[in-house]
């Protein structure tokens, strides 16, 4: 059984960009009034307390959320609205952020009664806490391989489809497994839109998975990466956000969230957007 456990990395500076990335597509999605199914094929335990033994053990939420919480009232998007409100809601305390939602939280708070959310998680530690938290989310929770587990429920009963792919990406072959689920689903559900995390590396381990997509079957396919201005001398450097079928001028409005972050207390992250597949 794999070790990785998100408490230790939860409201990261990655967290802020991917969960970013997911509100806002969400919310741009849920402009027409037709039903989204949403999957998280890496789903946690859906929510984290930022005072927890292991979160300060990394301390990573730091320069993360709480960073960004700082400086809430300065961000000039208003896209960043639907994450301030839902964390304003989970610590009604004025000035304090010690809880955090996973992004199955985060889809259970944004999803509306015609919308559905399936979470898959494999760890059966984390798959407990995921199940015990999703009796009153109305969540569906399946305690299995989340790769596997999203290509046995495509295409949906949903007109619409948004799926979050985030592994830990601990296994080398991950990242080529990825890209081939992704080339995959797309073949079964064309008009999704899905999203993928990925880490950038200084081992650069990740141009594998970026390599095969650019050169599979999938069409565009927006490509969103920040990076740490103080980074560490090896690990992870970077977050990316790979987006396939963004709805309309998602990459415009992403773009201006992302260059709130730049802004933030001086340098933090630094931002860059393309194209990994055009249209």
């Amino acid at each position: 059984m794999l070790s990785y456990l998100h408490a230790f990395h939860a409201g990261n500076f990655a967290d802020v960009h991917k969960h970013a990335a997911l509100t806002l597509a969400i919310a741009m999605m849920q402009a027409k009034p037709s039903a989204i199914a949403c999957f998280d094929t890496h789903a946690g335990s859906a929510r984290y307390d930022l005072t927890d033994m292991r979160a300060r053990k990394t301390a990573e939420a730091d320069n993360g959320i709480q960073r960004l919480w700082r400086q809430r009232a300065r961000l000039a998007s208003p896209d960043w609205q639907p994450m301030l409100a839902l964390l304003t809601q989970l610590n009604p305390t004025p000035g304090s952020l010690t809880v955090y939602p996973g992004s199955p939280a985060w889809l259970a708070e944004l999803a509306r009664p015609v919308d559905t959310v399936t979470a898959f998680e494999l760890h059966p530690n984390e798959g407990r806490q995921l199940q015990d938290w999703a009796v009153a989310s109305g969540v569906r929770v399946l305690c299995q391989d989340g790769l596997k587990g999203l290509l046995t429920q495509l295409p949906p009963a949903q007109p619409r489809l948004a799926v979050l792919v985030d592994p830990s990406y601990e296994v080398k072959t991950e990242y080529r497994h990825v890209a081939d689920t992704l080339a995959r689903a797309w073949k079964k559900c064309r008009h999704g839109v899905y999203l993928v995390w990925y880490p950038i590396l200084t081992s650069g381990l990740e141009q594998g998975l970026l390599s095969a997509l650019a050169n599979g079957p999938v069409r565009k396919v927006l490509r969103s990466e920040v990076r740490l201005h103080e980074a560490p001398g090896r690990g992870m450097v970077g977050s990316g956000m790979l987006v396939v079928n963004p709805p309309w001028t998602f990459d415009q409005r992403f773009a201006a969230m992302m260059a709130d972050l730049q802004d933030a207390e001086g340098p933090w992250l630094s931002a860059t957007q393309d194209w990994l597949v055009p249209e």
